[in-house]
């Protein structure tokens, strides 16, 4: 017997991560309508109606509930690739301005400390802010208390932290710190972070259109009421059974669907944001830990 056995048997009765728990009530009715109906059955009514399986042909639904999880996983995809170019552009920006920056004056390198940690800053208050939460204590510990002040009035924090780290890298291009070249790469790169917020905007502000979810759980439920009239002859006491699992199947796949279109929440399928956070704030806590081997000053004159 394999080793994985286990561990695979562990996965498929795990109810913590799975839809279950959105789904039951669906499931039972389902089941227990297919019992109604058979024992319709068994007191001879005419409840046996095969032509019903062609109202709903199980194709079309079949294909709409593919459509409906795959626009839903792209959405999630698509949430993922954003934070994960959040985290690379944090971290190439946060080794350019920690190795580049040139240290003139004694307070210069508490300054890269302060602009690294609002690169940390970026990614924990766009989390806050794609999950619509108030600025909380981890910004605080990130930033100063003038500019936790400020944040907590921003219509988008996230911006706001952008401006500063902007504002921070042309103030060290003034004082001849980095040269044209390097505030180019920098800036380009802040940008790539903005684009990502812009990108995670966009999937939180366009959920799937009402009426598609509406016109697929009306076709969901009737989908439903109408296979126990199709299968009760062949299935007789079975029937609840079958139906039952029906249910499980197709209401499982469109609560699947539902739960990860919005990736950014709370949910146990949800994308990991909180470890993603503290993840860059390990590496950014690595990296000023170094001492860069060489001071390069780069000004070039132009």
């Amino acid at each position: 017997m394999s080793v994985e056995n286990p561990k695979w048997l562990h996965t498929k009765l795990q109810f913590k991560g799975s839809v279950v728990k959105a789904i039951y009530k669906n499931v039972l009715w389902s089941g227990f309508f297919g019992l109604f109906v058979s024992i319709l059955h068994y007191l001879k009514l005419p409840v046996s109606q095969p032509i019903l399986g062609s109202v709903i042909p199980s194709i079309v639904l079949g294909l709409l509930l593919v459509f409906r999880t795959n626009t839903a996983y792209d959405r999630f995809w698509e949430g993922r690739k954003c934070w994960g170019s959040i985290v690379n552009n944090v971290r190439n920006l946060a080794r350019q301005i920690w190795v580049s920056v040139d240290e003139i004056s004694p307070d210069d390198k508490n300054n890269k400390i302060a602009a690294l940690n609002l690169l940390v800053a970026f990614a924990v208050a766009t989390k806050l802010h794609l999950r619509g939460e108030a600025i909380n204590s981890k910004l605080e510990e990130l930033i100063s208390s003038n500019k936790y002040v400020k944040l907590k009035i921003m219509n988008n924090p996230p911006i706001e932290v952008a401006f500063w780290i902007g504002d921070y890298l042309q103030q060290q291009y003034n004082r001849n710190c980095i040269n044209s070249y390097q505030l180019t790469a920098m800036q380009e790169l802040l940008n790539n972070l903005v684009d990502n917020l812009g990108a995670c905007e966009r999937i939180l502000k366009t959920p799937m259109p009402l009426a598609y979810a509406i016109h697929l759980k009306q076709l969901l439920i009737l989908y439903c009421l109408l296979l126990p009239f199709q299968i009760v002859d062949s299935l007789g006491w079975w029937t609840g059974l079958v139906a039952a699992l029906v249910g499980f199947t197709v209401f499982g796949i469109e609560a699947i669907g539902f739960e990860i279109e919005n990736p950014f929440g709370y949910d146990a399928n949800d994308l990991p944001l909180d470890a993603i956070c503290n993840t860059m704030k390990c590496n950014i806590d690595d990296l000023t830990s170094l001492t860069p081997s060489v001071k390069s000053h780069t000004k070039i004159v132009e």
